[in-house]
């Protein structure tokens, strides 16, 4: 099937920045990673799906840790710097071109299936979590970890959709952890842990950088930053730094399930 247009969008956005995925990417730090699986019993050593990997920082880790990975992305040239990051780790790697809502392997192929910071521009996310549990062995372990917006914060959720909107038009949506359990849950998979931590963001104008945003687009972000409702004020966090830098607070929902 061909792409949608918001497939289409994400794919070209990926294309134009994905030099910007790098080694001094936010992503590159995959603490975050280790963390989400410290105390889970995941037997290493098996084969594992990376979706959506952008920069391959996810990817790379699960092969240092003993996995046979494959990593996939909509963009080829997001996969080209997976790979490079891949070589200059020492680790291989296989890429894969496709969409997180269609996988092409059977049933049961994979130990562990990652999504990481990526699954907000996804077109069908309830499709793209019932393909992840389709391709998960009987034992295996899904892991997404994604921004997202606290449970019934419906203000904050739409101002954050606007801003991301006109930073990355490529972006779909923030769900809160109920929207992504509750998904997960519909996919047959169980819940082992659904948790939220505060992540501070880079300064403002880093992300516009690294999303390559237009001017007229710059801003109407400043513009809804400069003016937010309480209720997005106080969700996310929003702050001036003594610099005149502006910096906010994410949620960074992290997401366990087994099948």
């Amino acid at each position: 099937m061909p792409l949608d247009e918001n497939q289409i969008a994400s794919r070209d956005q990926f294309e134009r920045q994905s030099r910007n995925y790098g080694k001094t990417h936010i992503l590159a730090d995959v603490s975050d990673i280790a963390a989400a699986i410290e105390g889970l019993e995941i037997p290493r050593g098996g084969m594992a799906l990376d979706i959506a990997t952008g920069g391959g920082h996810t990817a790379v880790w699960l092969a240092e840790n003993g996995w046979t990975v494959t990593a996939s992305d909509l963009s080829p040239a997001m996969l080209e710097r997976a790979s490079e990051l891949a070589d200059e780790h020492d680790v291989k790697i296989t890429t894969a071109v496709h969409e997180a809502e269609r996988l092409p392997y059977p049933d049961g192929t994979f130990q562990i299936v990652t999504c990481r910071v990526a699954a907000h521009h996804f077109t069908d996310q309830a499709g793209f979590v019932r393909e992840a549990a389709r391709v998960l062995a009987p034992g295996g372990v899904f892991l997404l970890i994604d921004g997202s917006v606290p449970d019934g914060e419906s203000e904050a959720e739409a101002w954050i959709h606007a801003v991301e909107k006109f930073r990355d038009p490529s972006h779909g949506r923030f769900l809160p952890p109920c929207g992504w359990a509750d998904l997960v849950r519909e996919a047959g998979l169980n819940v082992l842990r659904c948790t939220t931590t505060p992540f501070k963001q880079p300064d403002l104008e880093w992300y516009f950088e690294t999303a390559g945003t237009t001017q007229d687009n710059r801003a109407k972000v400043r513009a809804l930053i400069s003016y937010p409702p309480e209720e997005a004020k106080r969700v996310f966090r929003l702050a001036q730094e003594p610099d005149g830098k502006i910096t906010w607070w994410w949620l960074r929902l992290t997401l366990i399930a087994r099948k």
